[in-house]
């Protein structure tokens, strides 16, 4: 994947432009982390008074098609969102380390039991005090429903509460993901009082325990929070509203920062850094993240020769991912294999078999496949920077014979085409997956009967289910190391979904209007996970 270097001097457009604005986009985050605590991109000012309102934007709303039920999320733009509402039993700290929320604190017995310690005094929004049956109730509605994350709480044998205070839970062999996996949104606790009695409908209505209740929705449009009086955490959230506007154009975006409507925005072109440079008190930083772009190779298309392994084999060693981090991220990813780079135990990319392989070894396997003039439809999303990484990748693979023809769409059509039907009628699709907070969660995405998704394009592997699964099993350490080294070589052999680079997150925040915090690497694609602690500056 490492062999096709092409100079910013001698490639295309987009190569140069991308290369002339890869110095400039690092700066502004530079500035921020030295200002800031270790592992924070920005840390919110305490001695700044609370109150006030807090508004921003984002590129995409919340997922209409499964409404607000936290457990049926499966895109980090929705658990971004519903996370300003719902809570979990741990969270994760600026390192990943799985840190307390709704529980204070556990015990683990054995390797298969989990003892959670529930925080006293929590209260939904409607100010019912939470309990033990609404964890448990929780935890196996979860286990029991369609949700896309069931398949990342692993082997889980049982859920029993101990008296208000005690929730137990029981697993049928270790699972070292487990705490990770309870960590993000579709594992929050619910009020299954509520939902039992059908007084609530999760689809329709958020009621959690977190910093802030829903006060208007407009689909696509806008939400808009105010603080939840009744929260435990004493002091948050520091603002007293937050007003969240979806822009779907970037250039929106942007000019909302300049003139001031929006204090905080997330963006997605990697030159955005470039064109807010002259705008007055608006500091732009890149958030590292353990999410990555992967290519979707559809195995199942009739007829399609992205079917024989020879062929995914050579498209896998054909691409150059260090040029795609480098000109169409501007140098602000990193390559990575199934395990996101930067998480402790994660693969080496450069050590991946298709690594070792040059251009002319990718041009063999055609030649071996009878796919010498090779070519598919690469079907993407618009969203920056989608585009560039596919002008990339489509480069990179002209090098070894292969015509890729992109076809870009909005993202409800592109999911549409790429999810609505098995088998999937797509040749090739781009996509993301947000990379969470162990290195092994994500691998089990691999595997279409345990993610669900991807059954409409994606053949099981045997071999490479196992060696998931195994590496599962195996505690932190040099033998689990091991373990997901192995299930990296596989999955890299395979190539029905190749990974790629990981995506970093570019954040813009006016200084003069808002104090916030921000992790410097975020594992659940979620940029708003600390906004309970923002400060808004009040202007006189």
């Amino acid at each position: 994947m490492r062999n096709l270097r092409l100079a910013c001097g001698v490639a295309a457009a987009l190569l140069a432009s991308a290369c002339a604005a890869t110095g400039t986009t690092t700066s502004p985050t530079a500035a921020a982390q030295q200002s800031a605590a270790p592992g924070y991109l920005a840390l919110a000012d305490q001695s700044l008074p609370s109150g006030g309102t807090l508004n921003l934007q984002v590129h995409i709303d919340s997922g209409a098609a499964t409404g607000y039920d936290p457990q049926l999320a499966d895109v980090a733009t929705t658990w971004q969102l519903l996370s300003l509402s719902y809570e979990t039993l741990v969270t994760v700290g600026p390192d990943f380390s799985v840190q307390p929320l709704l529980a204070e604190k556990w015990d683990t017995p054995s390797p298969t039991e989990y003892v959670f310690h529930l925080r006293k005094g929590v209260r939904f929004s409607n100010g019912r005090e939470m309990t033990a049956d609404d964890v448990v109730g929780s935890l196996k509605r979860l286990l029991a429903s369609k949700s896309v994350w069931r398949g990342q709480l692993g082997p889980v044998k049982s859920v029993t509460a101990d008296g208000d205070g005690e929730v137990k839970v029981t697993l049928s062999e270790p699972y070292t993901p487990f705490l990770a996996a309870l960590a993000n949104v579709p594992a929050a606790v619910l009020p299954m009082k509520e939902i039992d009695d059908k007084s609530v409908d999760p689809a329709t209505t958020l009621l959690g325990t977190g910093p802030y209740v829903v006060e208007n929705h407009r689909q696509d449009v806008s939400w808009a929070f105010k603080r939840n009086d009744r929260y435990w955490n004493k002091g948050k959230p520091a603002a007293d509203a937050l007003n969240i506007t979806i822009a779907p154009e970037e250039a929106a975006r942007i000019a909302a920062l300049q003139n001031g409507s929006a204090a905080l925005a997330t963006l997605g072109n990697v030159d955005s850094a470039t064109m807010l440079a002259g705008a007055g008190n608006v500091q732009v930083g890149t958030q590292a993240t353990t999410d990555f772009y992967y290519l979707m190779l559809n195995s199942l298309k009739p007829g399609s020769k992205l079917a024989d392994p020879k062929v995914r084999q050579a498209i896998a060693i054909a691409l150059d991912n260090q040029q795609i981090a480098d000109v169409a991220l501007g140098g602000q990813g990193k390559p990575t294999a199934i395990t996101p780079a930067g998480l402790p135990g994660a693969c080496d990319p450069a050590a991946l078999p298709s690594a070792a392989k040059s251009v002319d070894d990718a041009k063999a396997l055609l030649a071996e496949a009878g796919a010498q003039d090779l070519s598919f439809t690469l079907t993407i999303f618009s969203t920056e920077p989608a585009p560039a990484v596919a002008q990339v990748i489509q480069q990179n693979l002209q090098q070894a014979g292969i015509t890729v023809k992109i076809e870009q769409m909005d993202e409800a059509s592109w999911s549409g085409k790429v999810y609505g039907k098995a088998p999937a009628d797509f040749d090739a699709a781009l996509s993301w997956f947000a990379g969470y907070a162990d290195p092994g969660m994500v691998t089990r995405w691999w595997n279409p009967e345990t993610a669900g998704f991807n059954v409409g394009f994606m053949k099981p592997d045997k071999e490479l289910n196992t060696l998931i699964d195994a590496a599962g099993k195996e505690p932190a350490g040099p033998s689990r190391d091991r373990a997901l080294t192995a299930v990296c070589a596989k999955a890299d052999a395979d190539a029905q979904m190749i990974p790629l680079v990981t995506r970093p997150a570019t954040v813009a925040f006016r200084t003069d209007a808002l104090s916030p915090s921000l992790y410097a690497t975020e594992g659940y694609g979620n940029v708003l996970r600390l906004v309970a602690d923002a400060r808004v500056k009040k202007t006189r």
